[in-house]
């Protein structure tokens, strides 16, 4: 996936939007981000497809992968402060639990990729 592809700007945007009144309204654009950000988040293209067929279940939807991209990354902003305050304090094996868990536990692949990368390094280190 390239950079542009990983850009989750717009789903916030719309998903900020519709938390503050907007109605939701499933158009092209509303549907190519959905349709291209759900699976970056872990849910299946079929459940995406599914979701696409009424308003109502899009605009559930939009909320799942705002949901999502959100927790995720408070998820792992946590994780990769916790490993590394515990590597400052010598304790490696705690920070390679705390990012294994990620790892095995995280739904969004781009998270989960990046706690492995930190864990790889960790290891490596």
């Amino acid at each position: 996936m390239d950079e542009q592809e990983l850009n989750w700007d717009d789903v916030r945007d719309l998903a900020r939007r519709v938390s503050d009144g907007e109605p939701f309204k499933l158009t092209t654009e509303s549907r190519a981000i959905l349709q291209r950000t759900g699976p970056q988040v872990g849910i299946p293209a079929a459940d995406v497809e599914r979701a696409l067929h009424g308003e109502a279940s899009a605009a559930t939807l939009l909320g799942e992968v705002a949901r999502r991209i959100r927790d995720g990354s408070h998820r792992l902003s946590r994780a990769l402060s916790e490993a590394t305050r515990l590597q400052e304090a010598s304790d490696v094996d705690g920070a390679r639990q705390v990012l294994r868990a990620i790892v095995e536990d995280e739904v969004v692949p781009l998270y989960r990729d990046i706690a492995q990368i930190q864990l790889e390094a960790l290891d490596e280190g």
